[in-house]
């Protein structure tokens, strides 16, 4: 493998010194420097009783797998849509409909991490149509309708280990983006030594297609990369709209100690890839057909079971000279996140070992595309000159540069982990012009419609990694925290600081009336087309196919129909189909039933779910309803009678003198 690289970097974080500083920093305690006043703090986050908030905003939330969603700026907690874990608050991955969600080529995973929310986009803003979210473990992009604030797709990335730089939208989400994290042998399967890292292993940077009408995912096509760790990425704006950015680390190729083997190189890359350009070389047959393993799950029609679609092949793109469409920026050092301003001039990113943040010019990189300026290739993808893509370097930006957003008003804002803090700088100066303590080692930040062409100006939410002394102490783990700033005058201020679920990584608020207004109340009766699903509640019934029984179950305020089921036997396999006849918003029916090793499952006005169950023992099992529904909700009950496998006992079901 050919390199050729200089070390051009100015102001590297070194050995020991940089130890003792991050020591010392990391044992240290913020001061409460841009701390509003309580009152006027308050003031500006209060809303009243009965008022909505200005935002949702949504927070990936890392190892719990899931996705939650918060008003700001009261940060209310409205909700947490199950994405890649089990729920059994909702039954999401136990109810039959939602267990193919969770099926992969490695079988059922009931769990993931989620790291990237990412709302969809037209013309390079939000449109609240869906929100998009990666699984970093097992490599998965989900889709979230925002009709319904439900998962309705989960599609795997092939040939991947660890889908981290995702799931970023272009800017009419034409494509979602995936990428390597933990390069692995490409060839599906294959089995080689790990020393033999850097010739059997390579990366994958992922182009999946979504469909404008339905939001269908597909995978296009994979581009075959160094064995690097691809660590985030974003997509272009305005002028750079056609391209992709991808961070790399571990130029070196390490596979063990990364820490310290994966540290050596001042610089490693930007990846910028023009996706249109690959698009076309894709369509004009210049790929690649590989053996390819991985599921596609999505639901078909309003309601349903969802579909495991298995996929065996995908399309590769491999670098060759000549094609143009993917080129490396020499970066300093160890890039975490690399983020786009709104006009889509500026690349920026964030080195965890830099001490300074570097700004490529986008218009710079195409004039050192087109003069052929480069510093020597990697595997055909050309390295371009440092010095002719660098716009700037800010200075003194604080210890770990990690993520940065951007406002409307030509200011952008980065985080800060080791010693703890925002830094706001000037896009015209690339100086430092405000910094502000964040309570305690910040990862991600975001602005309110920030990530889009239009930006606003008014709140930036921190995501930090450790609360220490923030709350009331809960036990040796405390939940992570987020602050909300006022981001709308010169200097931020500290308006809020409270607790999140989960682990939340990034986050993303767009304003509320983009989604609200087009939010789902119920599910119409007459659109079910559920297979199992009944439209009256006189068509409930009860089937014997062999051992397989279906109960074709209503619900209404306060009875479910039939309640009363004899015939069950031992060894059957029982399904409840409940099909919850209401049609009032937020009028939900439930289900449990003595014995179950599953979960109860909810059901939303006029949806139909589907619970399994198989009886082991004998015996008289009560059900009842989950959900407090009304005045006679205690009295939502039924029976179920299991007889022995061999009983004669007739299956019958009844409710009062049905």
């Amino acid at each position: 493998m050919s390199k050729s690289k200089k070390n051009k970097l100015r102001g590297l974080l070194l050995g020991a010194g940089f130890v003792a500083i991050a020591a010392f920093i990391f044992t240290g305690c913020p001061s409460q420097q841009g701390m509003m006043d309580r009152g006027d703090a308050a003031q500006k986050v209060y809303v009243a009783p009965g008022d909505h908030d200005e935002y949702y905003g949504f927070f990936s939330g890392g190892y719990s797998g899931q996705l939650s969603v918060w008003g700001l700026p009261s940060a209310r907690f409205l909700k947490v849509i199950p994405v890649f874990s089990q729920d059994p608050e909702t039954g999401y991955g136990y109810s039959e409909e939602t267990k193919p969600l969770l099926q992969t080529s490695y079988g059922f995973i009931p769990w993931d991490d989620s790291h990237h929310p990412h709302i969809s986009q037209t013309d390079g803003d939000a449109d609240g149509r869906w929100i998009f979210i990666n699984g970093n473990n097992t490599p998965r992009i989900a889709r979230i309708d925002l009709q319904t604030f439900e998962t309705k797709e989960i599609l795997e990335l092939p040939n991947t280990g660890g889908n981290h730089a995702s799931s970023f939208v272009t800017s009419n989400t034409e494509y979602v983006i995936g990428a390597t994290r933990f390069s692995i042998p490409y060839e599906m399967d294959l089995d080689v030594p790990i020393d033999s890292y850097s010739d059997e292993f390579r990366g994958a940077l992922s182009f999946i297609e979504v469909d404008p009408e339905s939001g269908r995912m597909e995978m296009d096509f994979q581009i075959l990369v160094p064995p690097y760790n691809y660590d985030l990425g974003r997509a272009g704006k305005g002028q750079s709209s056609d391209w992709v950015f991808f961070t790399t680390y571990n130029t070196e190729e390490a596979h063990t100690m990364l820490e310290i083997n994966a540290s050596r190189n001042d610089k490693d890359y930007i990846a910028a890839v023009n996706w249109k350009r690959a698009a076309e070389l894709v369509r004009e047959g210049r790929g690649t057909t590989m053996d390819a393993y991985y599921y596609h799950n999505y639901y078909e029609g309003n309601q349903g079971i969802a579909i495991n679609d298995v996929k065996d092949q995908v399309t590769v793109l491999t670098p060759e000279d000549g094609q143009d469409f993917i080129y490396f920026l020499p970066t300093p050092k160890s890039p975490h996140g690399v983020d786009i301003d709104p006009t889509g001039e500026y690349i920026v990113a964030g080195g965890k070992l830099a001490t300074v943040i570097p700004v490529h010019s986008f218009s710079r990189m195409l004039e050192a595309i087109e003069n052929r300026d480069f510093d020597g290739n990697v595997e055909n993808i050309p390295i371009l000159n440092y010095d002719t893509t660098i716009a700037g370097e800010v200075q003194d930006p604080g210890l770990g540069p990690l993520h940065t957003e951007f406002d409307s008003r030509g200011y952008a804002y980065t985080s800060v982990y080791i010693s703890s803090e925002i830094v706001k700088w000037s896009l015209d100066t690339f100086e430092v012009v405000d910094r502000i303590d964040a309570y305690y080692s910040i990862g991600h930040l975001m602005i309110t419609g920030g990530d889009t062409k239009n930006p606003d100006d008014l709140y930036l939410v921190g995501l930090t990694k450790t609360a220490k002394d923030r709350y009331l102490p809960t036990g040796p783990k405390q939940n992570h925290p987020a602050q909300l700033y006022d981001i709308s005058g010169d200097r931020m201020e500290l308006l809020l600081d409270f607790p999140t679920i989960g682990e939340p990584h990034y986050a993303q608020a767009i304003r509320a009336d983009k989604i609200s207004g087009n939010v789902a109340q119920i599910y119409e009766i007459e659109d079910n087309d559920h297979p199992y699903a009944i439209d009256r509640i006189n068509q409930n019934r009860v089937e014997r196919d062999g051992d397989v029984v279906r109960v074709y179950m209503g619900s209404t305020r306060s009875h479910f129909r039939p309640d009363n089921i004899e015939g069950i036997k031992v060894g059957d396999t029982v399904y409840f189909h409940l099909t919850n006849l209401e049609q009032e918003w937020d009028v939900v029916h439930g289900i449990a039933i003595k014995g179950a090793n599953n979960s109860e499952i909810l059901v939303a006005p006029g949806q139909t779910k589907t619970m399994k169950w198989e009886p082991k023992r004998t015996g008289i099992y009560p059900f009842y309803c989950t959900a407090f529904c009304s005045a006679l909700h205690q009295e939502m009950q039924g029976y179920v009678r299991v007889s022995a496998a061999d009983s004669d006992v007739e299956l019958t079901w009844k409710t009062g003198t049905n």
